[in-house]
């Protein structure tokens, strides 16, 4: 849940599917959030994942989707300190939105004939991971 005490950075649009845009826009917002799909991380872990990113632009974005109520920060009272992020509900409720993006982008390149210049899509639905994970145990 954002800060009630601090106000979002910037104005969010009226429209709401063009608020819905706003907020997930970004090049690393989509992917940032499917790490924390997977549960809390700290910052190294995230920069560790991204190795495009810098720690300046990570840090950025965090704090863009931690004010738009997408991601939480809990700071552990541990010398020294420790800060980890994880995804919100709100945040995990993005999860099948970012799921049909990948799949319509996987369709239009190949309306395009330019599949083989796309990476594979690396969202996956929760339930999908979960029945992986206890179907190898």
């Amino acid at each position: 849940m954002p800060n009630p005490r601090r106000m979002p950075i910037k104005r969010l649009p009226m429209l709401p599917a063009e608020r819905a845009l706003k907020v997930i826009a970004g090049r690393w917002k989509a992917v940032i959030l499917y790490h924390l799909f997977d549960g809390p991380r700290r910052l190294s872990a995230l920069k560790a994942l991204m190795p495009g990113i810098t720690q300046k632009v990570l840090i950025q974005q965090l704090r863009e989707m931690e004010e738009h109520g997408l991601v939480s920060r809990e700071i552990f009272a541990e010398v020294p300190s420790r800060v980890e992020y994880s995804a919100t509900g709100l945040g995990l409720s993005l999860e099948p939105i970012l799921l049909a993006l990948c799949q319509w982008g996987q369709h239009h390149a190949d309306e395009l004939n330019e599949m083989d210049r796309l990476a594979d899509c690396i969202i996956r639905p929760r339930q999908a991971r979960h029945d992986a994970m206890t179907s190898r145990n």
